[in-house]
């Protein structure tokens, strides 16, 4: 992971830490038994550099890391965000991570998918752990020795461990909602659970602390930090999920007046390897992935997602995962007069069964081919997407991720680690402004102002349709051969009127009248919300939060305009019909039972779990 802009600070500071005690306990180990060498204490890294490196750890935390096992601790929650959403299917082949099988088909007491569950829990609090790791020793160095820091730099440092265990928490509470809460002076880690209501409360304790403590601007100049806005705007994010819709309204137009973000010009420029665009003004919070930054297994890169590449065939090898649905694609069709979704007003939007490969009809919104790659539409600048490029078909369909792919010519592969092609510097976005601002129109929504939930869906919309796949030609990717127009058009994005486009009809409409009424409202800025955001990871706690996951999923497996998941890929009629309980990921069992004090289970687990 990198945090850097002008001054580079990798993990590996906290890492060589590590590293230096461990080799100066070995070097001593049989002549000074006595004392205990070989682990870091408190009273170690009581010091500036253990107090940074801590923190620096805390934020490595975002992603995957090798102890924190695979693949459900990815920062972009591609495990529990989309894949048990209308969204995505697990994608590859039945046999490769069984148990995602059973998170994707609503099985989720069964043990594999326990496990997995126990390991995005472990990951979180590990992030909780090292977030409060840094708050104590940075209590220690202060009172121990106050020149080390600065009073403003002991402020940065506290705000930026009260925002990451804010946003670790969060990441717990919207899995698992009654989640014990950790500060760092408890010393008991068998606390009970609070309910959802009172983990928001806490959440928005912290992030009110962080906001207090952290200078708007990054500290050190390192665009990868927490500032005062990354905390404010996180701060009406925790207040939309629990439907706290005026608090929100306050926060978030503060954050849209005064802040500094904005949308991307060009939706190509949101997901990329271009580092001139990695910390653009969109980004509110990414995970900073780093390649080729002298981590001999790229294991600083997007680790969390590296599964999620086209397979064997293709430029990437390997391996298949995080597959769009069929669903997905026909909802991305507009209507051919109006370019507004063609889910408003076609009974039968979601009729087609086969695969939408590169055709100039039916229209559709561009932001199709920055999220999905299908046959005959050119990859970014990896050529056109072949079936070829699929893993198992009749298991996954025919689709590939695309959000998460580097561009060929950005130089964000990896050249070193298990199948680098895959390993890449991409940065993944935890918390975006498009994001926030359908938050926003959310709580307008909801709040009975309309029409300014219609100004922003319409801005983003328009943003959509700025510039849309182009022919992303090089020498050696063929995309001529289906193309001959392309040769030598190395443009991988374009306007959405170029001529060059033989693969789609892109078409982007307004809205261009006042919504027809609050719910009509409502299932705009949702719409939305899937469109602008698919594959990020959202989808199913969206879905979740507005009460209608059990509605819209089993209408996802059984049938809704006019089609049916079960029946396209024939694993999911073994889905369990989603139900009450599914309210809510179970607690893992493991975690339940070492809450157990004097035989009594502390860690209550959800309803019907």
């Amino acid at each position: 992971m990198k945090i850097l802009s002008k001054h580079p600070l990798l993990t590996g500071t906290a890492l060589a830490v590590l590293a230096g005690a461990t080799l100066y306990g070995c070097k001593d180990f049989l002549t000074s038994a006595a004392t205990p060498q070989g682990t870091l204490d408190q009273q170690t890294l009581a010091n500036r550099t253990g107090v940074e490196g801590t923190l620096i750890a805390a934020y490595r935390q975002l992603d995957c890391t090798t102890s924190s096992g695979w693949w459900g601790c990815a920062a972009s929650n591609w495990v529990w965000g989309s894949v048990p959403s209308d969204d995505a299917y697990k994608g590859s082949e039945a046999i490769d991570q069984p148990a995602i099988n059973d998170i994707e088909a609503y099985h989720w007491a069964a043990g594999d998918a326990d496990n997995y569950l126990n390991n995005k829990w472990r990951a979180v609090y590990e992030g909780v752990v090292r977030s409060n790791s840094t708050l104590r020793l940075l209590k220690q160095v202060q009172t121990v020795t106050p020149s080390e820091f600065s009073a403003a730099e002991a402020k940065g440092i506290e705000g930026e461990a009260l925002f990451l265990r804010a946003h670790y928490h969060f990441e717990a509470w919207r899995m698992w909602g009654n989640v014990p809460y950790y500060r760092e002076d408890d010393t008991d880690f068998r606390k009970p659970n609070l309910t959802q209501a009172e983990v928001a409360t806490e959440l928005l304790k912290d992030l009110d602390a962080a906001i207090a403590a952290l200078p708007v601007t990054p500290r050190n100049g390192q665009v990868g930090r927490a500032t005062q806005w990354t905390a404010k705007a996180y701060k009406g994010r925790v207040q939309v999920y629990a439907a706290q819709y005026p608090a929100a309204l306050t926060t978030l137009r503060e954050v849209r007046a005064s802040g500094p973000y904005a949308l991307e010009a060009s939706y190509d420029r949101v997901w990329t390897g271009f580092q001139e665009f990695a910390n653009g003004p969109e980004t509110i919070w990414a995970y900073q992935a780093s390649a080729n930054d002298g981590e001999p297994n790229a294991a600083n890169a997007n680790t969390g997602d590296r599964l999620n590449f086209p397979h064997s065939g293709s430029p990437f090898g390997c391996c298949g995962f995080h597959q769009p649905s069929q669903n997905l694609v026909n909802f991305f069709v507009v209507d051919a007069a109006t370019g507004l979704p063609a889910s408003l007003t076609d009974a039968n939007w979601n009729a087609r069964n086969s695969a939408l490969t590169a055709s100039t009809l039916p229209p559709v919104d561009p932001r199709l081919d920055w999220t999905v790659g299908r046959d005959g539409v050119p990859f970014k600048d990896w050529g056109t997407h072949e079936p070829g490029w699929i893993r198992a078909p009749a298991y996954g369909g025919p689709y590939s991720p695309r959000k998460n792919v580097h561009e060929k010519s950005s130089g964000a592969e990896s050249t070193v680690g298990w199948v680098p092609t895959q390993t890449n510097s991409v940065n993944m976005h935890i918390f975006r402004y498009a994001d926030l601002l359908l938050l926003l129109a959310e709580a307008e929504v909801e709040s009975g102002t309309l029409e300014n939930a219609r100004t922003i869906v319409n801005e983003i919309r328009t943003r959509a349709g700025f510039r849309v796949q182009g022919c992303g030609w090089t020498s050696d990717n063929k995309v001529e051969t289906r193309y001959p127009g392309c040769a030598g058009d190395g443009r991988i994005a374009v306007p959405i009127n170029d001529p060059s486009i033989r693969w789609a009809t892109y078409r982007i409409g307004l809205y261009a009248v006042p919504f027809a009424g609050q719910q009509a409202a409502r299932d705009a800025v949702r719409n939305e919300r899937r469109l602008e955001l698919a594959m990020e990871g959202q989808r199913f706690f969206d879905l979740r939060r507005w009460g209608i996951a059990q509605q819209v999923l089993n209408a996802y497996l059984k049938g809704v305009g006019g089609g049916a998941e079960e029946n396209r890929r024939l694993h999911l009629r073994a889905a369990e019909p989603f139900a009450a309980r599914h309210a809510l990921y179970p607690i893992p069992a493991l975690q339940v039972e070492l809450s157990k004090v004097a035989g009594t289970d502390r860690l209550k687990q959800n309803t019907g779990w």
